[in-house]
């Protein structure tokens, strides 16, 4: 297969605001190393980790291309063995860095062939978020039917997904999110409770958790959001219940005061999907779990808009400006 040599991608060079996203058509197409698939990328998923690493939240080198996943094709195989068996031609869904470009050198260790029925929207809809939501629902805290949990950014491109796996397990779920529209669309997802923390009722949202659940509180929260709701996540949790947080969509969370957890006894984790696949068996799994959710129609899923590679830098206004619900994606 001839190749060409250079390609459109989106690089920075330093740490900013969404105006470091640099639109280039000469750039280098990668070379696969060992362990390596070059994929020619047909859609790639934006995340809102992105954006920690464009403006250094998470530090990173530069220049890079920022993107942690996307489907496409299959056209280069690095040099050495070839375990998982891939071939020029496979379409597969990926996991790694510099998804923001036409073609991406990624580790074929988190690549996986995508089954027939699945399109490519659909995969990258939900792929590093499913497989984010799975974990979290699975292994973080394992999540049982009647459990009060309470999600927020419910309408998100993590918390769509997250709500609805939420209730095929059975349990009782509190969501938050932003004005009557993404309120409603947590609603159709069949969520419990929905609190609107725009509104001037649900600016007390720990107090609309505390009716909901008897006073009790929830038995997890799921918090994406950081710095805003840190402390009210504290509030809203029960005795021997669990924060998950997971983001830093307002800011990171600041030093927890380790006594703080006391008087309930909370337990908080601050895991990350990486730390959940490290191992292909592990990959597999949750992979073989969400095209089974996605395949037998129990998981839907929403994208608010596919923006065309140089539009990437409005792709980030809208996310961090909270007008986007369900998942956006990057044409390349």
């Amino acid at each position: 297969m001839s190749l060409p040599s250079t390609m459109k991608a989106i690089e920075i060079t330093q740490t900013g605001g969404p105006e470091v996203l640099n639109f280039k058509t000469n750039h280098p197409v990668p070379k696969p190393a060992e362990g390596q698939l070059l994929v020619k990328n047909n859609i790639s998923g934006i995340n809102y980790i992105d954006t920690y690493f464009r403006t250094g939240l998470y530090p990173s080198p530069k220049p890079e291309i920022l993107g942690r996943e996307a489907a496409g094709t299959v056209v280069g195989i690095g040099p050495g063995s070839n375990p998982y068996n891939f071939k020029v031609g496979d379409r597969v869904a990926w996991l790694g860095t510099s998804s923001y470009a036409e073609y991406s050198a990624v580790p074929a260790a988190k690549t996986v062939k995508i089954p027939d029925g699945i399109t490519d929207e659909t995969v990258m809809a939900s792929f590093l978020s499913g497989l984010t939501v799975l974990t979290l629902a699975m292994e973080t805290y394992t999540v049982k039917k009647g459990d009060w949990v309470l999600l927020h950014a419910a309408a998100g491109g993590a918390g769509f997904l997250m709500t609805q796996v939420l209730k095929s397990i059975g349990a009782k779920v509190i969501g938050t999110a932003g004005g009557p529209e993404k309120v409603q669309l947590v609603k159709s997802l069949g969520a419990d409770v929905v609190i609107d923390y725009r509104s001037e009722e649900g600016k007390d949202w720990v107090k609309k958790v505390k009716e909901a659940t008897g006073g009790q509180g929830v038995d997890v929260v799921y918090d994406s959001v950081g710095k805003d709701t840190w402390e009210g996540s504290l509030e809203a949790v029960k005795r021997k219940g669990m924060i998950v947080w997971f983001g830093n969509a307002s800011g990171p969370v600041p030093p927890l005061p380790l006594p703080k957890l006391s008087p309930k006894c909370v337990k908080v984790a601050r895991p990350t999907l990486f730390g959940y696949i490290e191992q292909r068996e592990e990959f597999e799994f949750y992979v073989n779990e969400l095209f089974k959710l996605l395949q037998s129609g129990q998981l839907k899923v929403k994208v608010h808009h596919v923006y065309p590679l140089e539009q990437a830098a409005q792709a980030h206004i809208d996310l961090e400006g909270r007008k986007t619900t369900g998942k956006i994606l990057l044409k390349p």
